[in-house]
């Protein structure tokens, strides 16, 4: 249904500064061309970034709002395909129980790398409406000062400029947000584990023949591949690591040396091919490596910056961020349509309207790590009798489906002097 647009038609275009080119930036630029407002995105990246693992969208609402963007086809087009469970097994390689590849995919999987990309290139497409979003690349915020008219900027390489708007869609550990409503410590929580991710090199051979993952208590190894990747040259496959930890643990976030190391000692004495797996860590310049946290922010706005995505209410494993992050932005633009530019009766709108959904599949994150890497054997032991039951997979992932539609959309029409 369409709503009131008396306001929107009266409303004026801004000058929009977005933080962060992954998933929810270039998807929120997108959509605020449209609705004729001009945008800037900065990313402290030199680019794209490349390689990456794989995130999914769950349920009619989040491909709903990918087929209002026009990018459905093309998600598809590059989807992963990958249709395999992840087997869980012991210490000889033998089966103990499987995760059905719905878990992981959801109903359509896509690389990292190549959504921020179909986003990219359909955020500047050139017959687009209104003119194509600015991207700078390799540079980030160094200040946001709130002036009476707007948002002063200072960045580490390019010069000083006023926005009307700020909005912080730059990730779990977000600029935007520290500069604007304070420091990270009181937004982000540990849940007690850590997540690892990267590429295998061929030289790692048939360790990811299959995709199975190997558990002890505290820690999970897995290996796969992606058959999408598998022409890629020096590609061998996958490995994903979940590791407890109740400690936050002290490692400097810019020096991947000292992330391997803490890697390497979290699974110091590990069985299986563990050892193998590791050996490779060393020849990996792709790392992720991460607490598993959620971010809680008590208000999403402050004056004329707000948040979005992850920096608002991110859940590192889980909580179906990437589709919130994509209909968080449809939601967001939108309402500063139908607020015809009032920033303040957006920003609120905005959250009202998407604060209950996106807190419901925050939830899913807060047990992921838990589920994957069970403290004790005995949980290890509870956790693959669940899966080995059909009834209660079916039953956790019509949950999973309930959360993910739990939302009704409302019809953002775009501004008739824009169409």
């Amino acid at each position: 249904m369409t709503r009131d647009q008396n306001d929107q038609d009266q409303g004026q275009t801004y000058d929009i500064l977005i933080s962060g080119a992954s998933v929810a930036g270039p998807a929120l630029a997108y959509w605020l061309r449209r609705h004729g407002h001009r945008v800037t995105v900065v990313e402290l990246a030199p680019g794209l970034r490349g390689g990456g693992f794989a995130v999914d969208f769950r349920g009619a609402v989040q491909l709903a709002v990918l087929e209002r963007m026009g990018v459905l086809d093309a998600v598809r087009a590059h989807a992963t395909d990958t249709g395999t469970a992840l087997t869980f097994i012991d210490a000889e390689g033998r089966d103990l129980a499987a995760m059905p590849p719905e878990f992981a995919a959801g109903e359509l999987e896509i690389l990292r790398s190549d959504l921020s990309r179909v986003l990219y290139d359909h955020s500047r497409d050139p017959a687009g409406d209104g003119p194509a979003p600015t991207y700078l690349f390799g540079d980030s915020l160094t200040s946001l000062t709130e002036t009476a008219d707007g948002v002063r900027v200072t960045f580490e390489r390019s010069a000083p400029r006023t926005f009307d708007l700020v909005v912080g869609a730059d990730g779990l550990h977000s600029t935007v947000r520290r500069l604007a409503f304070g420091p990270e410590s009181g937004f982000v929580s540990h849940l007690g584990y850590y997540v690892a991710g990267w590429d295998l090199p061929a030289s790692a051979g048939d360790l990811a023949a299959r995709s199975v993952g190997y558990g002890e208590p505290g820690r999970l190894a897995t290996v796969g591949r992606v058959h999408r990747r598998a022409t890629e040259p020096g590609y061998g496959g996958e490995a994903f690591c979940v590791f407890a930890s109740a400690e936050e643990l002290a490692y400097d976030r810019r020096d991947v040396g000292s992330q391997k190391r803490v890697i390497a000692r979290a699974y110091e004495g590990a069985g299986w091919r563990t050892p193998e797996l590791l050996a490779t860590l060393e020849e990996a310049d792709d790392l992720y490596f991460d607490a598993i946290s959620r971010v809680d922010v008590p208000r999403w706005s402050v004056g004329r910056t707000v948040l979005l995505g992850d920096a608002a209410y991110g859940a590192t494993l889980g909580g179906m961020g990437t589709g919130s992050a994509v209909i968080g932005a449809y939601v967001l633009a939108g309402e500063l349509a139908l607020a015809g530019g009032d920033h303040r009766t957006a920003f609120a709108r905005y959250e009202r309207a998407f604060r209950p959904y996106v807190t419901q599949c925050q939830q899913g994150g807060r047990g992921a790590g838990e589920f994957l890497a069970p403290l004790t054997a005995p949980a290890i032991a509870a956790r693959n009798a669940v899966l080995n039951d059909p009834a209660a997979v079916r039953a956790m992932l019509q949950q999973g489906q309930d959360v993910s539609a739990a939302l009704t959309l409302d019809d953002y029409a775009v501004p008739v002097g824009q169409r």
